[in-house]
């Protein structure tokens, strides 16, 4: 399937708004996540043949992608993932009210508008549902870094939604 054009013009027009709204969550501007869509897509032709069958291709296809704009992250140093810890805050109902009221085109740009660090954490525990182990195993981080960036971001989150009332 790795030659068959057809094959890949087809994988590629099923996924590539999907797989544009992941790289656009995980990075900072279009044009990054253009780029980080187009690896992605090399990245994925050239594994084709390690997709077992079990599971979904889509999921299959997300982890590929994911991994892609982590390594563009690493690349460009904008994780950002020293070990100094904050002290953790969770989201209050109030927050979870305030995430409630506005809509998911503007939740989805004031994620973009996130630091980096913040951005892939938040986008890797909530929206792709990995959890704080395995954050810290994919960005080689510890778990206390993990849940301190997710707050952070939540806190940041809460801070827009208010400025935007």
């Amino acid at each position: 399937m790795e030659g068959d054009r057809k094959a890949q013009k087809k994988i590629f027009d099923s996924l590539a708004p999907k797989m544009m709204a992941l790289c656009l969550r995980y990075m900072g501007s279009r044009e990054d996540a253009e780029d980080v869509l187009q690896e992605g897509f090399i990245n994925l032709f050239g594994k084709l043949d390690s997709y077992s069958g079990s599971g979904s291709f889509e999921g299959w296809a997300r982890k590929i992608f994911v991994n892609t704009a982590l390594m563009q992250l690493r690349k460009t140093d904008a994780l950002g993932l020293s070990d100094d810890i904050s002290e953790a805050r969770s989201l209050t109902s109030g927050e979870a009210s305030a995430v409630q009221q506005i809509g998911y085109k503007e939740l989805m740009r004031m994620v973009r508008a996130l630091p980096a660090d913040a951005r892939t954490v938040f986008n890797m525990y909530v929206l792709e549902g990995y959890s704080h182990k395995e954050i810290a195993q994919e960005l080689g981080c510890t778990e206390a870094t993990s849940r301190s960036k997710l707050n952070r971001a939540r806190a940041r989150l809460q801070e827009m939604i208010k400025q935007s009332e």
